[in-house]
């Protein structure tokens, strides 16, 4: 099975002696988001966990902790804008990032990890030639180091809105623009351009449209076939497979603009007050009226077959 780490937070970030005590004791309990009495347990094993996907802004503070992960396949994917401290208040320098980027890309494998250029807006200082220049150079010093990289144009859901009130719809001719420039650079510096919930209108340009964090891209990550089950899409327009988060809601430190994640930036901090890194959950313990469920879980991994075999 697959097991999440990033959809609701950024674990690697802020949490990463937590998730680093999991993988020692061997599982982990996640709320439900939507009703938080009803707890799903994970097993955590390199037997039955045949991939952890990792989404971060700063991998470097779980580098410590790498070999804990190294019986497990993995697929990282680093967030790496460029915006500033205006738009994205506690991100680490840029430069420190790639840096880190690099490091992980010659640890994990050049298919272990893809870039995520996300979510792009524009206005008045970030211009759609103002991304496209910066993107040329943020490529340039990646390349080599990914074969992936992620885009999408910012959606304006209700807790966007409200904690980010004057951004505003990215046009189509926009995204048309950046997204053939940005496809353009991409192919020069040897990376593949992936959208993310934008439909297919960029792939007569030459991007995949095919989703962003699919089972290919975690098969590609691992060498091996996943025959993974079906599962609905989180949203209509997303063809990613994501399933078993371990994350928690309004819990990342980064506190950028345009998060989905965190609902009230509020609560952020009253939340990692809570966070015990010795507990099984990433914020406080167990409750008096939980209802525990241990997940099925099983390897998908299809033993007889070698996903290079298979892509041939």
């Amino acid at each position: 099975m697959i097991l999440n780490t990033g959809q609701r937070t950024d674990i690697p970030a802020f949490f990463p002696g937590w998730l680093a005590n999991r993988i020692k004791e061997g599982f982990v309990c996640v709320r439900n988001p939507y009703n938080p009495m009803q707890v799903s347990r994970y097993v955590i094993s390199p037997d039955i966990v045949d991939v952890i996907g990792f989404c971060t802004k700063n991998p470097a503070p779980f580098f410590p902790y790498l070999d804990m992960v190294k019986n497990f396949g993995q697929f990282w994917y680093v967030t790496i804008t460029s915006y500033g401290k205006d738009i994205e208040p506690m991100v680490p320098d840029k430069r420190q990032i790639i840096e880190s980027f690099k490091y992980l890309s010659d640890k994990v494998g050049v298919n272990a990890i893809g870039w995520r250029y996300d979510p792009i807006f524009v206005n008045e200082k970030y211009t759609a030639d103002y991304h496209i220049s910066a993107f040329e150079k943020m490529a340039s010093m990646l390349e080599g180091y990914t074969k992936v990289v992620v885009i999408s144009f910012i959606d304006l859901y209700e807790k966007v809105k409200r904690n980010f009130p004057e951004v505003r719809v990215v046009t189509n001719e926009e995204k048309h623009y950046i997204g053939r420039e940005i496809i353009r650079i991409a192919g020069k510096h040897g990376m593949l351009v992936k959208p993310c919930g934008e439909g297919t209108f960029l792939e007569k340009y030459g991007a995949d449209c095919k989703g962003c964090m699919t089972i290919a891209d975690y098969e590609r990550a691992i060498g091996k076939k996943i025959e993974a089950p079906k599962t609905k899409p989180s949203r209509e327009e997303c063809t990613c497979y994501l399933s078993g988060d371990i994350g928690a809601y309004d819990t990342c430190g980064h506190l950028c603009k345009y998060c989905y994640a965190n609902n009230d930036v509020s609560m952020v901090a009253l939340n990692r007050k809570n966070h015990d890194p010795d507990s099984p959950f990433i914020i406080g313990n167990y409750r008096p009226d939980d209802v525990v469920h241990d997940v099925a879980q099983k390897s998908w991994i299809n033993g007889q077959m070698d996903i290079f075999d298979y892509l041939h």
